[in-house]
């Protein structure tokens, strides 16, 4: 007789509960915003001893601030408890240590933020990761609660209020309207910069355009061109002209006065009908159709190639699909460049935070509905990483100063975002961030081909930027660990934009520090070797680059039958909002 049997499987507590936690993390917390917070709590709670060890060092901190307290209400000499923090210029203004009043309520804040903020990166119990994760929300809660940013808790505000007899207020309510109208907290008027107009005009032709990109060929400048032409791959996380600017600090047209035959990638700003695009169609149909194009102009076979930020990750994905498709005689790259490049993405910066996979899931959810991620809304996350500078500075100056913000090209084409095809930036995000397969010998196939970056044995220049917070430099480092060939690295001061936007200017403005670099080395190994330069490591760059480069020569045409001049550059692909 058949017996019916029930089978049962037994599910584990821990499971159940690891995804019922995840799944309220992904439909309440998305971002990671509140869990980080509410486990810190938890963990304190866990560890009691540690918790008295906190609250008895506030306590005697709030004792040498209620000290300090007496003796400036009685005008007695006294040293400040609480300094702020290096680049914080919220409390620059005199009247914040002059006035005892102001001085006091300063104090009073900056002891309280930097005890929280020390509490909650020594969490007992917590990963590193998480403890960031949570000092991080917590400081974008304090900073936004700071007294300077609010009229009767701003002394300067008032002052500038009662100068003008409320003609401040005025402008500062106008400010406010005005960035409500656009949507967005403005760093700068969008009517004081035109690109092509007073940006981006360095002469030059579209000789390719495609659903990705449109190629930029710069009219040549010297009498003698070098032989071999410069490719730059720019991100497309952003656009183009951040390398192009006003001619002062645009690195085309140094290039060019230096002698080099200049292309430059200028990317499709994608709306839903791209959202099936992926990371294998920015390689083969931008990076390996410019590479062809520039080759077929110039009549070389190979190019030097330049890629910054991501636009240099996916360089150095394809030097690596290219030279295991091709002998490396018949790779067309004769050297790479990369700009605060990451490759190994273990620790990649401050945007660590936004990024794990409950984030993931409803980011990737959200670009499905839309077909891309939008530019305002991974523009919002970079200015959270530097509230106080980005957003904060401009609240308080706009509104309640009444001040209009100075004319700052790079502030301009920071407002002027792109967006991301649905499908690339959900590859980019799970392989790269989350999984960063990269790095992994062959883990990652892309468009038919492994990748191992350990085939590159094309020479390599790298910079980093030492105040870079979206690529750090440690981080950018690891590059030289993975590639095989001949390497030279570059650490700029500055950040991910002015160490690399950093022209040659007399007297130098920036310094940078400069080695070659082994695969076994460590960066404290490079950092012993390296030497200190004041001024811009573009002449460093340029030492390196033209002996490779060929003789100079005739310059080349702009453009031949294969690739005809389509538009005259900046084209129109730079110019779709």
């Amino acid at each position: 007789m058949a017996t019916n049997r029930r089978t049962v499987t037994a599910v584990s507590p821990h499971r159940t509960f690891r995804a019922i936690h995840e799944t309220a993390q992904t439909t309440l917390d998305p971002l990671g915003v509140v869990m980080p917070l509410l486990n810190s709590q938890l963990a304190w709670a866990a560890h009691p001893q540690e918790l008295a060890e906190a609250a008895a060092e506030f306590s005697l901190r709030m004792l040498d601030l209620q000290w300090y307290s007496w003796q400036r209400m009685f005008g007695l000499p006294s040293r400040d408890v609480e300094e702020p923090n290096p680049g914080d210029t919220r409390f620059a203004d005199p009247v914040w240590t002059e006035s005892a009043t102001w001085d006091l309520v300063k104090e009073w804040y900056l002891t309280f933020t930097h005890h929280m903020q020390d509490m909650l990166y020594q969490t007992p119990g917590m990963s590193s990761r998480d403890r960031r994760r949570a000092a991080f929300w917590w400081r974008k809660w304090l900073n936004a609660m700071a007294p300077t940013n609010f009229l009767l808790t701003n002394p300067v505000a008032m002052r500038k209020a009662a100068e003008s007899n409320g003609e401040s207020l005025v402008r500062g309510f106008r400010n406010f309207i005005d960035d409500l109208r656009a949507g967005n907290i403005r760093m700068t008027r969008p009517d004081d910069f035109q690109v092509g107009g007073n940006l981006a005009t360095t002469p030059g032709k579209v000789v390719l355009r495609n659903r990705l990109l449109e190629l930029i060929h710069y009219a040549p400048t010297a009498p003698a061109v070098h032989r071999i032409p410069l490719l730059i791959v720019t991100p497309w996380i952003n656009k183009f002209y951040i390398l192009d600017l006003v001619p002062k600090k645009s690195m085309v047209k140094f290039l060019l006065d230096q002698g080099f035959d200049v292309y430059i990638t200028s990317w499709k700003n994608p709306d839903a009908g791209m959202a099936e695009v992926g990371f294998d169609d920015y390689l083969t149909e931008g990076i390996d159709a410019a590479v062809a194009a520039a080759c077929s102009i110039s009549k070389s076979a190979r190019v030097h190639a330049v890629g910054y930020c991501i636009g240099g990750t996916a360089l150095a994905a394809y030097l690596a699909w290219a030279n295991r498709r091709h002998a490396p005689k018949d790779v067309p790259v004769a050297s790479a460049t990369f700009f605060t490049t990451l490759v190994d993405f273990h620790k990649p910066g401050d945007i660590e935070v936004f990024l794990d996979e409950g984030s993931y899931r409803f980011l990737t959810r959200k670009m499905q509905e839309q077909g891309f991620l939008d530019g305002q809304s991974m523009a919002a996350a970079f200015r959270l990483l530097r509230s106080n500078s980005l957003i904060w500075h401009y609240v308080v100056h706009g509104y309640l100063y009444g001040e209009t913000p100075p004319p700052f090209d790079v502030l301009f084409w920071n407002m002027d975002t792109t967006r991301m095809p649905a499908k690339m930036h959900s590859w980019y995000l799970r392989n790269l961030y989350l999984d960063n397969k990269l790095i992994k010998k062959d883990a990652l196939e892309i468009a038919g081909q492994p990748i191992d970056l350990s085939r590159i044995v094309q020479p390599v220049y790298a910079v980093a930027a030492a105040d870079d917070h979206i690529a750090p430099w440690r981080q950018t480092f690891r590059l030289n660990t993975h590639v095989a060939g001949p390497k030279r690295f570059v650490l700029s001061s500055s950040g991910h934009i002015l160490g690399i936007v950093n022209p040659v200017v007399h007297p130098p403005k920036r310094e940078y520090w400069v080695a070659a670099a082994e695969r076994h080395d460590s960066w404290d190994d490079w950092q012993d070797r390296a030497k200190h330069h004041a001024g811009s490591w573009w002449e460093d760059w340029m030492a390196w680059l033209k002996p490779q480069a060929g003789e100079p020569g005739k310059p080349p045409v702009v453009a031949n039958k294969a690739y005809p001049a389509l538009a005259d550059a900046p084209g129109s692909y730079v110019l779709e909002k």
